[in-house]
């Protein structure tokens, strides 16, 4: 189990505004857990007993639709909380969080973190301001959804899979999500996704393997409309 005080994910997170005694206290009561790729962190309509810190990999937050069709909300990487709008505000979850690949993750206890954001104003501020982000970019995705054509919020979403979560040693993305996946964040149907995804190929601007995807021409990609 590794010690909070030299985590240096705790630094790109919330966490890196407790100081001394607040840090022993976390490190003192975390779980650190291993998540299997695909394994279910926690569901939507769950209620949590605190919060979790991603050490490493990658998950993605998703909702269910009326018609019972899971939508996915936003992608989660280390260095951020999950759940901690849940514990704040005292209800279930209202998102489901799933590993897309292997993780490492650092359950911190709800009562510790009620009591530091109680205790510590910069702490508090600092979670606001994520939250504060959070809402922000889904504003943003609405209205990217309402003004953008399919091949312009399919080629937005494969430009931030690789500038926010990088390339493996053969170029493809290093995340690989499922074409319902990205039909649920594009918003469109999986045939639009298969069928825009097939005119990249032959536009030159990805190859693919399986449901692996590379960027072959990065400026060709951007000027999409």
């Amino acid at each position: 189990m590794s010690d909070c005080e030299q985590c240096m994910v705790r630094k790109l997170s919330a966490l890196q505004m407790l100081k001394g005694e607040e840090i022993k206290a976390i490190s003192g009561c975390k779980i650190t857990k291993q998540v299997k790729r695909g394994e279910v962190i926690f569901k939507e309509g769950e209620m949590l007993n605190g919060v979790y810190c991603i050490s490493s990999g990658v998950c993605k937050l998703t909702k269910l639709t009326e018609k019972g069709k899971e939508q996915v909300v936003k992608l989660v990487i280390k260095g951020e909380l999950l759940g901690q709008r849940s514990v704040i505000i005292n209800q279930v979850a209202n998102l489901t969080a799933t590993a897309l690949n292997d993780m490492e993750v650092c359950f911190i206890p709800k009562q510790e973190i009620l009591e530091d954001l109680l205790q510590n104003s910069e702490f508090s501020f600092n979670v606001l301001k994520r939250m504060a982000t959070d809402l922000k970019e889904a504003e943003t995705a609405i209205i990217n959804m309402a003004q953008n054509s399919v091949r312009r919020r399919l080629a937005d979403i494969i430009l931030y899979l690789q500038d926010n979560f990088g390339k493996d040693e053969e170029g493809y993305l290093s995340v690989t999500l499922s074409r319902d996946d990205f039909a649920s964040i594009v918003g469109t149907a999986t045939e639009s996704v298969i069928r825009t995804l097939s005119q990249f190929k032959k536009e030159g601007l990805i190859k693919t393997s399986g449901k692996r995807i590379k960027i072959s021409d990065y400026q060709g990609f951007e000027a999409l409309e």
